[in-house]
């Protein structure tokens, strides 16, 4: 059951980090169609809104993903020169204040896309975009980003390390 679990949040880390690239491929079609836009004398109103808001889906989408990647700035200069018992509790420390951090972001941001569902608030452009869209966007991706970082704390109750891969290619670039 566990191997089912783990494939689970795998593909939905994986999937959350596609969907974030295909909102930067969103971006790069809005701002080229704004473009074409001003060449030809036609206005498209609502293009930087609409990047505006897949640069927050993209953003919160790719959290969980690049978590498990190691694309996240850990700081590694403290880790690596404790005892590794002492490391394993000052990992468990952060996790936890960062998983506490994101579930405590979560709950304030159903709160949040709640309200702005019920009071209909719609975007300032001339689109009048409903805001609980774009918001639940953004919540989704903060709640997979909570739920890895919840993972990834049970990881290191359980089996006494985190599950981040490390990204030896990009550190190196580094030093």
């Amino acid at each position: 059951m566990t191997k089912t679990i783990r494939g689970v949040l795998d593909a939905l880390y994986f999937a959350c980090g596609i969907l974030a690239a295909l909102c930067l491929v969103a971006i790069l079609v809005l701002i080229v169609l704004q473009m074409v836009a001003r060449w030809t004398g036609e206005v498209f109103s609502g293009a930087p809104d609409y990047a505006g808001y897949a640069m927050a889906a993209a953003s919160f989408l790719a959290f969980a993903h690049a978590l498990n990647r190691g694309a996240h700035i850990r700081v590694a200069i403290l880790l690596v020169n404790v005892p590794p018992k002492a490391r394993r509790w000052v990992e468990v420390w952060c996790f936890a204040i960062g998983t506490a951090l994101a579930w405590y972001f979560v709950y304030y941001g159903v709160r949040f896309v709640y309200w702005s569902w019920k009071f209909n608030d719609v975007s300032q452009g001339t689109d009048a975009t409903p805001l609980w869209i774009p918001q639940s966007a953004m919540l989704f991706g903060a709640f997979v980003f909570a739920l890895a970082l919840t993972d990834h704390l049970l990881a290191l109750f359980t089996d006494g390390h985190h599950r981040i891969v490390d990204n030896v290619v990009e550190q190196s670039h580094g030093e």
